[in-house]
Formats: C-alpha cells, structure tokens, sequence
C-alpha cells in the first residue's frame, strides 16, 4: 500500500486501525459585475465582449428567461438587439413576483433549459428581471446538471443593487422565505439603470430601502447623498437628466454596489454568520411573509430596519436626533416606518426565534451605531422589541401628523 505522502496535496490517509481519507479542495470563484448604460442600444457590444467569460459571437443562440413585464415594455427592443447581431435568441417570459416564488417557478426554467437542449459549458442562460426573477433563474440553473452558468441583467433598483450582485439564490417554501436555495455566482450582471426610468416610485423605493441599509451600517456619506438627493433622484428615475443628478445617481449606486461587494467578498458562504448586510433582515423575512402580498422586500426591510433603529436608540447606540434623522429619511424615500403585522402577537417573537435557528443558535443581530456604524448582538429580549415596537408606533404617528400638516400648508 502506497504510503499517505504519495497522495497529492488536499487528500490524507490515516490507516492506523481502518483507513479513513479526508479530502480537502477549494474552487476558484470569480464574477463580474459590470456597469453599462443602454445596454441593448443596437450600437453597444457591453454584453458581447464585457466579460470575456461570458461573451457573446454572432451565431451563438441564447435561452433568454425575462419578466413578463419586462417583456412587454421593453421586448421589443432587447429582442431587436439579438437579432442585429446575429444571436439566435430563444425567448422565455414568466410572471415573477413574491408569490411564485417556489418551486414550480424553478422547475419551468428547468423545464426551459431542457427543451432548449442547452450547452451547459458554452452556453449561459441570461436571466433579465427584477430580483425575484433573477433568484429564481440563479436557482434553477444551479440545480440544473450540477451547475449551468448563467447571467444576471436586472431591471429593478433592488436588483441592481442587492439582488443581482451577490452568489444566493433561492425560492420560498411554505411560509419560510428563500427556504430552498443555493450559492451560485453568476458568471456576469450588467447593471445598467436605463431600466429604470420605466419602474414607478414604489419600486424605486423598494430599491432605496437596499441602499439605504448600506448606508446606515456603512457610511454616513452615503446617507447624506441620499438624504440630500433621494427625492429627486426618485422623481428622475435616475437617469441624470442635469450634471448634478447624473453623478448623484452614479454616485449612489456605485457606491452601494461596493459596499455590499465589500462585505460580501471575504464571506461568501456566510462562514461567518455575523453580517452587517444581514442589518433589517432579522424580522423582514417573517414580516415579508406575513403581510404578503402588501410589503414588497425592500418595504419589510425598512419596516424592520426602522424597528431596530428604535431598539438602538433604547439600549443607547443612537441618539433620538439620530432616530428621527433616520425615520425621516426613509418617509422622504417613499418608505414605510410602520406596518400593523408588527402589532400581530407573536410575530416578532417568532421572527426572532427564526433568526437565531438561521444564525446557528444566535442572535448576531447587527444594531446601528449613530449613523454609519454597527455593532452585534445577542442579548436582545421579547421585550425590548415590544418596547420599540411601541416607540416606534408612536415616532410613526408624529411623522404621519407632521407630514399632513405640511400637506395642509402646501395646499
């Protein structure tokens, strides 16, 4: 028998009584994610040679998984572009929003893929949608072969973002969200936020509420961009109509996008469960649920990012200045401060009880410290929550009043 140092580095052989082997391998992961404006202009080759591992020759053909309603506003012209450069596209539109989100969702891109005979090595499937469509077309194709590639082109703020740049995937399951899921990079995501100008303000908000979270943890400038221009760029569809609006939404979203990137990139397979970006995400993913379909993501993770910045200014990592400064914010970006799922008994409990079975018997929950910073932790009780619950109630009613009043000004 041939001795454990014949074998090659990573695999090690012990047969001191019966032979035990123990394997050890790490694969290299690299994805890109590629800024672009007017991505399907006929003139623009960004998706044919931006990313060499994903590149594009006329002649190739393409399964093309897009949003149904993407595709009717903007079917046309990406289906135009294909056929200009002589890519033979197979188009496939489906309904993709939170409530199908499941498994059957995932089986008809399998179902695609499969009927279009694809060439898992040579040939990536394109996902362009919002970030529902794209996790579960990332979902999908993970799953199918053992692993097709594919590319993320989304069409949503969120998914430029949040959604369309890091490695999950994942579709819901019962009541649990994202319960079935994956860590699956894709091989591209090609961010161009031409695509907005098309979203109404409610989903451009929902994106803010991403942005948002980013900023809160991460940098104070970034909540300033946002609290000085976030209305505007709303009202711009951020598609820089002056000078100032088209650096202030380069700005936002590049800046946005490397901040995630950053968290992200040391921990990809969330090896360390103590994650800033995890920040509104502790009672989003049952308050999502529960109110489904009334909250879109971004709307519950506001609503849970709002419940524990009252929960830092109690245990005192952020003043009551600060407190309002937030809350305002969010109203100002078209966010919700308060929905009424969190005065349903035992919702909060029970998300918090879901959190900390998610993050291995902890709570590691990220808490705002001032405006930019965070901390963890895990001492978090029933009620503490129910006493931010309360304030918060209450610092959302004062909002709601003083937003009226100012209506009655105006008017």
């Amino acid at each position: 028998m041939r001795s454990a140092a014949s074998f090659k580095l990573g695999l090690s052989h012990s047969a001191a009584t019966d032979s035990t082997w123990k394997v050890e391998a790490v694969k290299q992961v690299e994805y890109h994610v590629i800024a672009a404006r007017n991505l399907f202009a006929k003139d623009s080759t960004r998706l044919l040679d931006g990313c060499s591992a994903a590149s594009l020759h006329r002649g190739d053909r393409r399964l093309i998984i897009i949003d149904a309603n993407v595709d009717r506003i903007h079917g046309d012209r990406i289906r135009g572009y294909f056929e200009h450069h002589g890519i033979r596209a197979s188009f496939v539109p489906m309904r993709a929003d939170e409530t199908v989100k499941e498994w059957g969702s995932a089986v008809r891109v399998v179902d695609a893929m499969n009927g279009f005979g694809i060439d898992r090595r040579r040939e990536p499937v394109i996902a362009i949608g919002g970030g529902v469509l794209l996790d579960i077309v990332g979902f999908a194709a993970s799953v199918y072969r053992r692993g097709t590639p594919y590319i993320r082109v989304p069409t949503t703020l969120i998914g430029l973002v949040d959604a369309g740049v890091g490695v999950k995937t994942g579709v819901n399951y019962g009541m649990g969200k994202n319960r079935l899921g994956t860590y699956a990079p894709a091989l591209a995501t090609f961010v161009d936020r031409a695509f907005l100008r098309t979203l109404d303000n409610r989903h451009l908000s929902n994106g803010l509420a991403e942005i948002l979270k980013m900023a809160l943890i991460k940098s104070l400038d970034l909540f300033e961009l946002l609290e000085i221009f976030g209305e505007r760029l709303i009202d711009d569809r951020f598609q820089g109509s002056s000078d100032e609006l088209d650096t202030a939404a380069t700005q936002v979203i590049a800046e946005s996008i490397h901040l995630m990137l950053e968290e992200l990139q040391p921990n990809l397979w969330e090896s360390c469960l103590e994650r800033c970006v995890d920040y509104g995400h502790t009672f989003s993913p049952t308050l999502e649920m529960e109110a489904l379909p009334e909250l879109l993501h971004g709307e519950a993770v506001a609503v849970d990012m709002a419940l524990t910045s009252a929960l830092g200014y109690l245990r005192g990592s952020i003043s009551e200045a600060e407190l309002d400064r937030v809350l305002t914010v969010m109203r100002h970006l078209g966010l919700p401060t308060w929905n009424d799922v969190l005065s349903t008994p035992g919702v909060l409990g029970a998300a918090l009880a879901d959190t900390v079975r998610h993050r291995d018997g902890r709570q590691r929950l990220p808490l705002p410290v001032g405006i930019g910073g965070h901390h963890f932790v895990n001492d978090v009780t029933i009620d503490g929550i129910n006493s931010a619950s309360a304030l918060l109630n209450r610092k959302s009613d004062e909002l709601r009043v003083r937003e009226t009043s100012v209506t009655k000004v105006a008017s």
